[in-house]
């Protein structure tokens, strides 16, 4: 059994949790590939502008930029809307601040069909700031915002339809309303600052660059967020990772901490959702793709255990890179490999199956067939058991 550790802030309360500590757990064993849909790497927003015109004129996997439009890609955040649609998030566009900035940070609302194999775009849209809550100066006058403002790589829906969105440039929690627009100034972490982080006026960051939040729960009964950074704070023993609570009512942190141990110190975790009041699944993976991937995986992290030193149980729901696939979705019949250097998607859709989706990382990765951009995926998993998870979350 893999091990989380949990640390509480001084001055924290306890967790007040009313189920008892339960034993270790035994991996779920090997789940299955149950559907398989892909929508065209070069997928473009109809109508959009031009984007990547900081990436130079060499092809890339066979792509040459700049592109005629902004690419729907990227997709390193996922909020079920209960219809059968789903809004995706697109991360800050190219990989890093500084060739980002022509890219239109957008929420996409894209509908699966499983049985063509096909993901639909239905339409989305941008994230602006036009009431000027952002207090830095933004790429565009017109204040929509791009990826040379935030990395933006997680996001919550509300049941009022406004959407919370977790960034890793600061790291921010980001409040927007239903069609987009910023809400209130972005909330900083506490004590913790990537060096992306305007406000760092040339000190020294603690966070690695584009390590803030990778992925957010929301809680069951709606009131906190759940943050979880991709990278470890300056300090902190290495393959550690801090979660934190935020109180929606209040608009603040709670003072509440646990932290997330990895794997491997060279991982990372793509995304985190809530099962019930006290569990999370957790994307880990390597850094890897195709061939050379090695740790594809989900956890499902129970905050009840209070042991002595702390540690929380870690259960193996799913290895991504063995998903047994009898019917031949993926491809032939036999062993089915989502072998993507970034895997940021997971959704309960029911308390046996799992949807997931990578970020492709236009037109960077090239995970499922060498010198051609990956598609973007969403694969449907079924688990060899339930995961007794809360009915809100898939309902």
């Amino acid at each position: 059994m893999r091990r989380i550790a949990i640390l509480m802030c001084a001055g924290a309360m306890a967790l007040g949790l009313a189920a008892p500590a339960t034993a270790d757990s035994p991996p779920l064993g090997r789940a299955t590939l149950t559907g398989f849909a892909s929508l065209p790497a070069l997928t473009f927003v109809p109508g959009s502008e031009p984007s990547g015109s900081l990436l130079g004129t060499e092809p890339v996997n066979g792509v040459t930029p700049p592109f005629p439009g902004q690419p729907v890609q990227g997709f390193s955040g996922i909020a079920r809307r209960h219809d059968g649609t789903f809004d995706v998030l697109s991360d800050n566009g190219y990989g890093n601040q500084g060739n980002s900035a022509d890219f239109l940070l957008r929420v996409h609302r894209i509908k699966p069909d499983f049985a063509g194999k096909s993901v639909k775009v239905l339409g989305g849209f941008h994230l602006t700031d036009p009431r000027g809550f952002v207090p830095f100066p933004l790429t565009r006058q017109d204040r929509t915002l791009t990826g040379a403002d935030f990395d933006v790589e997680s996001i919550v829906r509300l049941v009022d339809g406004t959407y919370w969105i977790g960034d890793e440039f600061g790291p921010f929690l980001l409040h927007f309303d239903r069609k987009g627009r910023l809400m209130e100034a972005p909330i900083a972490l506490p004590g913790v600052m990537a060096p992306e982080n305007p406000a760092l006026n040339g000190g020294t960051p603690n966070l690695a660059g584009s390590k803030g939040f990778e992925g957010m729960a929301r809680s069951v009964d709606g009131r906190r967020l759940y943050p979880l950074l991709e990278g470890t704070v300056t300090g902190d023993p290495a393959g550690t990772l801090r979660m934190n609570e935020f109180d929606l009512r209040k608009g603040a942190y709670t003072g509440r901490r646990w932290t997330y141990r990895l794997e491997d110190p060279s991982h990372a975790i793509g995304d985190a959702i809530a099962v019930d009041e006290h569990r999370f699944l957790v994307i880990e993976r390597d850094n890897l793709q195709g061939d050379e991937a090695r740790f594809k995986r989900v956890y499902l992290a129970d905050l009840r255990d209070r042991d002595r030193d702390g540690a929380l149980d870690k259960t193996l729901v799913a290895d991504l890179l063995d998903l047994a696939d009898p019917r031949g979705l993926g491809g032939a019949p036999g062993t089915f490999r989502f072998p993507f250097q970034t895997i940021e998607d997971v959704v309960i859709l029911d308390d046996r199956t799992l949807g997931v989706l990578d970020d492709n990382n236009f037109p960077f990765s090239s995970g499922r067939t060498p010198g051609r951009p990956d598609d973007n995926e969403f694969i449907t998993v079924r688990l060899t058991r339930g995961l007794q998870a809360d009915p809100r979350v898939y309902r």
